[in-house]
């Protein structure tokens, strides 16, 4: 789904954002931020090698047969004008996103990948995923993932109408959204799980560059000698992406300020 190695032309960019939540807090929230977001597309489009979006890009999703949630026309709209213009797009399964299989890869070429993964790009080695569940931490997440991630109870829950189903499970995605978000926007400094999953990876395999999302906090944090975890932060306050080009790796923000960036 991911080439091992990509090229980047000199006058093209990588580009990686994640965690646009699209359908909170309300439906005239969710219009603005997704306009903001096409916006910020037909910026990337301009020159971009490859975008890659790391999950969490609506704040549920579930793929029944015949049926995907309703909305997110102008984001999806956008995704397939960039796709068929020949610009790749990868995108990352987050955990409110959980649930796509090939609406995306069969309606808009879009390959989705469920695990971080590893590869080249402009001779730089990148490990990439939303950010979930990794790291010694998390353990109730962990366990409620293996439910989500079984055959069965996705079996199960597709028999469900999609009126309840939808229904039913934005509504627990929205309380459990609102019970972390003081926790979230919380640096805990060596006790972040994902800076630990990334000096572990480090240790066995490094990495010059780590990005995810899932902790909507903005971070650039050396990890090792040579490397950097990137987090991409989020669309509801931050609108924080992260551009690769021939002069490195950089955090923006997009018609925003960049927000101070938490250190040790």
């Amino acid at each position: 789904m991911v080439p091992k190695e990509i090229k980047v032309p000199e006058t093209k960019k990588v580009y990686f954002a994640s965690d646009f939540h699209l359908g909170v807090p309300t439906l005239a929230d969710s219009h603005d931020r997704e306009r903001k977001i096409v916006r910020w597309l037909d910026e990337v489009a301009q020159d971009a090698a490859y975008l890659f979006l790391l999950g969490d890009i609506f704040d549920f999703w579930f793929e029944y047969k015949r049926a995907v949630p309703r909305g997110f026309v102008r984001v999806l709209g956008k995704l397939a004008e960039i796709t068929d213009s020949g610009i790749p797009v990868v995108m990352f399964s987050g955990n409110h996103d959980i649930w796509m299989w090939d609406y995306f890869p069969e309606e808009l070429n879009i390959p989705v990948v469920h695990h971080p993964v590893s590869f080249r790009a402009g001779g730089h080695a990148f490990h990439v995923g939303h950010g979930d569940g990794l790291g010694p931490g998390d353990h109730v997440f962990k366990a409620v993932k293996k439910v989500f991630r079984n055959p069965l109870f996705q079996w199960l829950y597709a028999r469900v109408h999609p009126n309840t189903g939808i229904g039913v499970a934005q509504y627990f995605s929205n309380s459990s959204r609102h019970s972390g978000e003081g926790k979230v926007y919380k640096f805990h400094g060596e006790e972040e799980w994902l800076i630990q999953y990334c000096e572990k990876v480090h240790g066995e395999n490094p990495h010059d560059f780590y990005l995810f999302g899932h902790r909507h906090l903005p971070m650039d944090i050396p990890i090792g000698e040579n490397g950097r975890y990137i987090n991409l932060g989020e669309w509801m306050h931050h609108y924080t992406y992260a551009v690769y080009d021939a002069e490195g790796l950089h955090l923006k923000a997009f018609e925003a300020p960049l927000p101070s960036l938490p250190s040790f």
